[in-house]
C-alpha cells in the first residue's frame, strides 16, 4: 500500500509560481510511475503531467506544456508539480496518484493510489 499526501497549494495570481509536493509513503516508491491530475469545479479529473519511476520519461498534458515541470526525489519518496506563469484556468483541486507500474498513463482509471488533493486558486 502507498499513502499520499499533497501539500504546497493556495491562492496565487496570473503569471505567479507554485510548487505542489507529494509525499509517498512505502517501499516501493521508486517502481510507481507517478501523476498529477487536476479536477476543476463541474469538470472531470484530467492529466496535467505524469512521470516514469526513474524520471525518465514525462508526459504534459497541452494545458502545461512549457510552464509545469514534474519530477521527483525517490530518496525522499516525493514527486513535485513546478507550476510557473499560472493561469485561471490552472484553478482547481490538484491531486497526487500513483500506479504499481512503470508504465505512463493519463487516464485516472489506470492508476491505483491518490491523495486528498490540494486547492490551488489563480485569480486575474
Amino acid at each position: 500500500q502507498v499513502q499520499l499526501v499533497e501539500s504546497g497549494g493556495g491562492l496565487a495570481q496570473t503569471g505567479d509560481s507554485l510548487r505542489l509536493s507529494c509525499a509517498a509513503s512505502g517501499r516501493t516508491f521508486s517502481s510507481y510511475a507517478m501523476g498529477w491530475f487536476r479536477q476543476a469545479p463541474g469538470k472531470e479529473r484530467e492529466i496535467v503531467a505524469a512521470i516514469s519511476p526513474i524520471g525518465s520519461t514525462r508526459y504534459y498534458a497541452d494545458s502545461g506544456k512549457g510552464r509545469f515541470t514534474i519530477s521527483r526525489d525517490n530518496a525522499k519518496s516525493t514527486v513535485y508539480l513546478q507550476m510557473n506563469s499560472l493561469k485561471p484556468e490552472d484553478t482547481g483541486v490538484y491531486y497526487c496518484a500513483g500506479r504499481s507500474f512503470a508504465s505512463i498513463e493519463v487516464r485516472p482509471s489506470d492508476y491505483h493510489y491518490w491523495g486528498q488533493g490540494t486547492q490551488v486558486t489563480v485569480s486575474s
